[in-house]
Formats: C-alpha cells, structure tokens, sequence
C-alpha cells in the first residue's frame, strides 16, 4: 500500500515484512544552467507539498483522476531531485532493500528508455534502496545524470516528447519492489541485545532522510555528475510479485492556488542569484567504485536548507 505523510510517499509491504517500508520524497532545489558544464550537487530546499488527486476531483483534468495518485506544483524555474530512504532494523543493523523504477512520461530515467513492466538486469533500469540515496535527473552516461526540470506537456521538450514524439503521459511514476523475506532473513541475520547495545554507542545509525492546462512533464536539464550504483544483491532476490506504483502529476505552480486553495511555494532563487549570495553548493560522496556493496553514503553531504 501507499500512503502520504508529511509530504513523503510511503511504500509499505506488511504482507512482506513488517519492517517492508520505503520512503520516497520529491526535493525542491535550483535550476543549474544547461550550458555543457558540469556542475555538483545544488541543494535541498524542502520538500514539494504532495497532495491526493482524488481530493481536488472536480478541479482536474479527468485523465489525473483516471490515474489516480498524487499531485505537486513545480516551477519551470526550479529543478528536483528525488530523496530515497528505507526504514532501519536495529536488531538487523540494516535498513530494508527496496528496487525503484522512476520514469518520466512512461520514458526511465536510469535507462532513457520507454516503460517496460518488471526489472531487468541488463541493462539495469531501476536504483536500490539503501544503496542509492537519491536520483537528481536522467543518466547520459556512466558517471553523469540531466537535471529534471519542467516543462509543459506540448512544448516539446519534455523527455516522453522528445523520445516517443507524444505527450501522452506527463508527470513521474516510481514502482517499489521489497526485498522477499526469505532473502532479507538470510542475508542480514539478527544480532545480540549486546552487540546492538556495544555498537550503538559507538555509532548511532544515520537516518537516511530528514497555463490553465496543469498538465507538465520532466525534462532533461543541466548536466551534473552522479553515480547509479549497480544492485548489490541480484534480479532474483527482489519479489516482483509484491509491488506497488504510483503516478505523480505535475502542475504548474502559477495554477496551484486554483487547483488547491493553498499558496505555492515562493519561487527559487537562480543559480546566478545563489552563487552571488555566497550560498555553498555541495560534492558527491559517492566513491569511484559505486557497485561496492561496503560502501557508506553519509546525506550529511547533501545540505537541505
């Protein structure tokens, strides 16, 4: 099941684990210039306020209610990224494994690719959580992503247009598959009361987280590095038999008043304008050699302000 919280989508299979829970929020942060550079990590500046599509009904296009799911305001002006975090097992010292396929008007955007129901291995067309902290725009090359921006659906310029010609299918949807139990059990053991009490002392875990049609899609932005680290575990220890999705409706913020009743975020500041001001911009943490299942990715390295 899904539910919202707080403005974060939660993906829980009780009927899988009860510890099955993911947690996956859309981060609001700067547009970076798309002028062939490469820029680091912007920062995190909020959370998108989600709401149901069902409860603003008699306000939408009858397509969204035929979709269901959830809605945000996005300006064309501003960027976002996508914050990913499972849910920790003290008596496991591990978080809850999780496969994510994230597409953008039906296209991946870890492959390019149009929407394929399942998971493939080769090539991989999905992130892993814990391993994968948060997605900032579509994968060009190995090493280097796009930014996701707004655009509106019939300009385009969206990825879903400039792929398939359409625009069809607009906004973003995510699908969560849990790890099976039996895997999760056997890969990650239960410990002692003693060894969780020893090593909590000596390192507590790190929460991974703290135009009057609205219809727009994602495209891609500026150029920025970051890895896509390869799944630790293998295609066959995820049950895709257990899933859940969820599409996600993008409205410009102009309209969002209209739509709601709610004020919209204040609009960004550019990456001129933040750079002016002094404002810090971050560096990847990631590690050259991304698959290493040992690897620790510390979001302390991503500023959220």
């Amino acid at each position: 099941m899904i539910f919202l919280e707080h403005d974060r989508l939660i993906f829980s299979f009780p009927e899988v684990h009860e510890n099955a829970t993911c947690h996956i929020e859309l981060m609001r942060t700067l547009r970076i210039p798309d002028d062939g550079k490469d820029y680091p990590l912007p920062p995190g500046l909020g959370r998108f306020p989600l709401r149901y599509v069902d409860d603003f009904a008699h306000r939408l296009p009858e397509s969204w209610l035929t979709r269901g799911g959830v809605m945000f305001p996005m300006y064309q002006s501003e960027a976002l990224w996508i914050r990913l975090y499972g849910t920790f097992i003290s008596t496991r010292e591990t978080y809850y494994p999780f496969a994510v396929k994230i597409a953008t008007g039906k296209i991946n955007a870890v492959t390019g690719e149009a929407w394929a129901d399942g998971i493939s291995e080769a090539p991989q067309d999905y992130v892993v959580i814990p391993k994968q902290p948060w997605l900032d725009g579509y994968t060009v090359e190995k090493g280097f992503i796009r930014q996701f921006v707004a655009m509106p659906l019939g300009s385009g310029y969206s990825a879903e247009e400039q792929i398939t010609g359409e625009a069809e299918h607009g906004g973003i949807q995510i699908i969560a598959y849990p790890m099976k139990r039996e895997v999760f059990e056997e890969r990650f053991p239960e410990v002692k009361d003693s060894d969780i009490r020893v090593r909590s002392k000596m390192k507590s875990p790190k929460a991974m987280g703290t135009e009057r049609a609205p219809a727009m899609g994602l495209a891609p932005g500026g150029r920025m590095k970051q890895e896509i680290y390869i799944d630790p575990y293998g295609i066959d220890d995820w049950d895709t038999g257990k899933f859940s999705r969820c599409f996600i409706a993008i409205a410009n913020s102009l309209v969002w008043r209209s739509i709601t009743g709610e004020n919209p975020p204040t609009m960004p500041p550019t990456a001129e304008e933040y750079t002016r001001m002094d404002l810090p911009w971050f560096c990847l943490l990631y590690t050259s050699d991304a698959a290493d299942e040992e690897d620790s990715v510390d979001l302390g390295g991503r500023r959220i302000i």
